[in-house]
């Protein structure tokens, strides 16, 4: 069966997964993630996309990047995948593919998804019990939210400046926003959207997006329908 195309939309953010083959790792020691970002940086700036958070974890990574034409995602994961994985086989004595099929995407709607969306990313090394504090993970996008660490693959967001007047007032609100965790309803709804392509955001705005793009975006249920 044919897959559905991706809902990609420029100007708007798309909360993007990509992980390594059969689950396998793709950063094996530190010069892999500083390479990685040296590639998407790149990739990034032969693109025109903005990159609003991301997290790099040992075999897969997560990003939220805006797209400034329709094909804009898919030409930056090629760029980013072009040098990468050629640099990976060749110090690893390796052929063959490094990334497990399509990546995943979630165009993600309004400013309390995307925040929800910063979180998720975030606080996936605390999920996954590498850390304690997403401040002592040094491959994401944390400390540049939370405690003004320069980073020039990173761009600021109009909801993410909406946080305070200064850079320290919008640090502190960063802090007090990631601190609690994510809630467990909000961490099962990104989750889906994302595994199924879904639209990450109010009922409103999907059906509104629905209308502008004349094509169903609702998730409907697993499954092949039943017989009558």
């Amino acid at each position: 069966m044919a897959r559905p195309p991706r809902i990609t939309v420029p100007g708007y953010p798309h909360h993007i997964i990509q992980r390594g083959n059969n689950r396998q790792p793709i950063f094996l020691r530190e010069q892999d993630y500083q390479f990685y970002m040296q590639c998407f940086l790149k990739a990034k700036e032969e693109t025109g996309c903005r990159v609003y958070s991301y997290c790099l974890m040992s075999n897969h990574v997560h990003f939220l990047v805006e797209p400034s034409e329709l094909q804009g995602i898919s030409w930056l994961l090629q760029s980013v995948g072009r040098r990468y994985v050629q640099y990976f086989n060749h110090c690893n004595q390796r052929t063959g593919t490094l990334w497990e099929g399509r990546f995943k995407s979630s165009l993600v709607g309004g400013d309390a998804y995307l925040m929800a969306c910063y979180r998720y990313i975030e606080l996936n090394p605390v999920r996954a019990g590498i850390t304690s504090h997403p401040r002592d993970y040094p491959w994401s996008s944390y400390s540049f939210h939370a405690e003004g660490r320069k980073d020039p693959l990173l761009d600021e967001d109009p909801c993410y400046l909406g946080l305070g007047s200064t850079p320290l007032e919008r640090q502190r609100s960063y802090q007090l926003f990631i601190g609690p965790g994510t809630p467990e309803t909000e961490l099962g709804f990104i989750r889906i959207n994302i595994q199924r392509g879904g639209v990450t955001a109010e009922p409103s705005f999907i059906q509104n997006l629905s209308t502008r793009l004349a094509r169903k975006l609702e998730l409907g249920p697993r499954g092949r329908p039943r017989k009558r």
